[in-house]
């Protein structure tokens, strides 16, 4: 059985290069999971604080679930990460580095659970932002020259 996406962060390969990718679990609350099941997530102004020891979610969106009423959660409280202490370490050193940043890529569930895709991220400069947007439309020319013809 695959992973079923829930929601990505679209503007992440655009902004940044993504240099090394984690798998880590979430740490929620009952009404979190239920409405992350029904795919209430956003991603787009969340982002990963590090520190030595613990590594958060933060300002990720998950709509309240309307069922739970009274017992339901805080929609962008900080949520804890489930990960390996070599791996926290390991993003501790990257983020000390000028330009570098740690992001949420995708939330998906695999095997019930609710799933973290996060990268080490470098920011693009500017420069790499244009030439990037010159190589699509020079593929888009291109696809447009193929199906013209055909």
């Amino acid at each position: 059985m695959g992973n079923k996406v829930i929601a990505t962060n679209r503007t992440d390969h655009f902004e940044y290069f993504l240099l090394e990718h984690f798998e880590a679990g979430i740490a929620l609350q009952g009404s979190e999971i239920k409405s992350i099941r029904a795919g209430q997530v956003s991603l787009s102004e969340a982002y990963i604080r590090v520190d030595e020891r613990e590594a958060w979610l933060v300002n990720a969106h998950i709509a309240p679930y309307d069922p739970a009423s009274r017992n339901n959660h805080d929609p962008k409280r900080a949520r804890r990460l489930l990960l390996h202490r070599k791996q926290i370490r390991e993003m501790w050193n990257a983020v000390r580095q000028k330009g570098v940043t740690v992001i949420p890529v995708q939330v998906y569930l695999k095997e019930g659970l609710a799933k973290l895709d996060i990268a080490i991220a470098k920011g693009k400069k500017l420069y790499d932002k244009r030439s990037e947007i010159a190589k699509r439309d020079v593929e888009r020319e291109m696809e447009r020259q193929v199906h013209s013809r055909g």
